[in-house]
């Protein structure tokens, strides 16, 4: 089930949305905020209206365990992770497969599309450097791998396209199981910084927090909000953990 509150107001929630038969893995609500789509281990995606809480359309692909679902800006798609390894792109018109990426070696665990829609980016599970990568792909045009981001040891559970202001090159992030949060050269691939969470466990997500901190989420720390400097360089620390 899914829930939905108004943060303003009563502790109680505004709308749920039950569909599902299996744990709800992904989530994400299109761009005028109308419609809800919903990703289980039940390999089925939901569209549901947000005002009414009715599901509207429901699609379902064999060994499709969703992993994150993302909206891409400003379209109707939504773009879609899963543990058989694929990346599928729906089209919220009738909820059917639009395109499927090419298949990667490992199941892919999160998807963040880029504020202008026209890339995303992808990670991958993976253990002792074999997999553990995150891909950058073109959304728009030919569909296609434009580059891969090479250095933890572990899964890699979340990726994220910083602000431009930060850097005058554009600059992605990674959090990883391997307790460290990596910052990338978007067009080189090339690791600008690590920033190690010693003691924190797995890194399990990843947040832009405002235009110089991050949110990243450890199963042993809580919340680290860290902060980019670029007074030395471009650099990564943590401020404090919740």
């Amino acid at each position: 089930m899914v829930m939905m509150w108004d943060l303003h107001g009563s502790s109680q929630p505004r709308q749920q949305f039950s569909g599902h038969a299996m744990v709800v893995t992904g989530l994400a609500v299109s761009p005028d905020s109308i419609q809800l789509c919903t990703g289980s281990r039940d390999n089925t995606l939901l569209l549901w209206d947000v005002g009414t809480g009715q599901c509207v359309e429901k699609a379902s692909v064999s060994r499709n365990l969703v992993t994150h679902l993302c909206w891409v800006p400003r379209e109707p798609y939504i773009l879609q992770t899963s543990e058989d390894k694929t990346i599928r792109l729906w089209d919220s018109r009738g909820l059917h497969v639009a395109h499927v990426f090419p298949a990667k070696q490992h199941i892919q665990t999160y998807c963040e599309v880029g504020e202008d829609g026209h890339k995303f980016i992808s990670c991958s599970s993976g253990f002792g450097g074999e997999g553990c990568e995150a891909t950058l792909w073109d959304l728009r045009q030919t569909r296609n791998r434009i580059c891969e981001y090479m250095g933890h040891f572990q899964t890699v559970a979340s990726c994220v396209f910083l602000p431009k202001a930060l850097a005058s090159m554009p600059i992605i992030a990674t959090s990883s199981h391997d307790c460290k949060v990596k910052i990338w050269n978007q067009d080189t691939g090339a690791c600008l910084f690590t920033l190690s969470l010693d003691g924190s466990g797995p890194l399990t997500s990843l947040a832009v927090g405002d235009t110089v901190s991050l949110l990243c989420a450890s199963f042993s720390r809580g919340i680290h909000l860290l902060r980019v400097d670029c007074s030395r360089g471009l650099e990564l620390r943590e401020v404090t953990a919740f």
